[in-house]
């Protein structure tokens, strides 16, 4: 995962004003007892830090995979 794609999945999630409060105000243990942005910051995976956050946050494991990803250009 990319940190764009990041990005898309907190977005298309919790919306975009939400998803910020939450990378930024929730702390995370299964990252070092950081909130997502300062994980990023230290260098650990987004992917880690997605996961983390879904678990956190109670988000169906359904909803964990393939998120963020942009619909394929068309030729």
């Amino acid at each position: 995962m990319r940190l764009s794609e990041f990005w898309l999945a907190i977005s298309d999630e919790y919306g975009e004003a939400y998803g910020r409060v939450l990378t930024r105000d929730l702390v995370l243990e299964e990252v070092g007892s950081r909130t997502a942005e300062q994980a990023i910051k230290a260098g650990e995976p987004v992917r880690t830090i997605w996961l983390a956050l879904c678990r956190a946050t109670d988000v169906p494991p359904e909803r964990w995979y393939g998120v963020g990803q942009r619909e394929p250009k068309k030729r």
